[in-house]
Formats: C-alpha cells, structure tokens, sequence
C-alpha cells in the first residue's frame, strides 16, 4: 500500500500537549509544549496554534527526540519518532490545557 502524499490540516499538525514535569515548569512563562507531525515546520506549527487556540503566538522552538530502542523478547526495535514544540505566547495570552471538569 503506497504511502499517503496528502498534506495534512492545520488541524492535524498538533498530536497532543505533553504533560510533563518539566513542560509544567515552563508554564510560568507563558511557554506551553505540544507533540507535532515531524514533517511539520515551524511557520506551521505558529498557523495551527493560531488558528487552534485563538492566542498570539511570539515564539517556537522545536527539537526532534533521538529514537529509543524497544525490546519484545527476543525481537528489537524503535519507538516511533515525534517532533517536540515549544510555544511561547504573547503576555495575557493563554491555553486551557486542563479545562474545568
């Protein structure tokens, strides 16, 4: 089966918030971390958040994880690959990562 050429949407470019110690840390500063497509850029990234969560973004930066290895018995392999953003927002800016239940 061939792969699949499309262009994905603003919309699909974002894969989730990472919710980790240290991505919790830098919320003070109005910074807020997000798995993305790998493919994806940064001019991309800055559009989809934009359009996603209606918020100013000032600045991204991006990093893409070394791969880690993953073992079933006898049998090696990799975890699959993932872009990391940073995005840092305008001041008075927000993203409700935890909405109220």
């Amino acid at each position: 089966m061939p792969r699949s050429t499309e262009i994905p949407t603003l919309a699909d470019i974002i894969l989730r918030p990472l919710v980790t110690e240290k991505a919790t840390l830098i919320l003070e500063n109005n910074q807020y971390t997000f798995e993305v497509v790998p493919k994806a850029t940064k001019p991309e990234i800055k559009a989809a958040i934009e359009e996603l969560f209606d918020v100013k973004v000032t600045g991204i930066s991006t990093s893409n994880p070394p791969r880690k290895k993953r073992r079933f018995g006898r049998f090696v392999g990799h975890r699959p690959r993932y872009k990391r953003a940073v995005v840092t927002l305008a001041p008075g800016d927000s993203i409700p990562l935890f909405p109220d239940l």
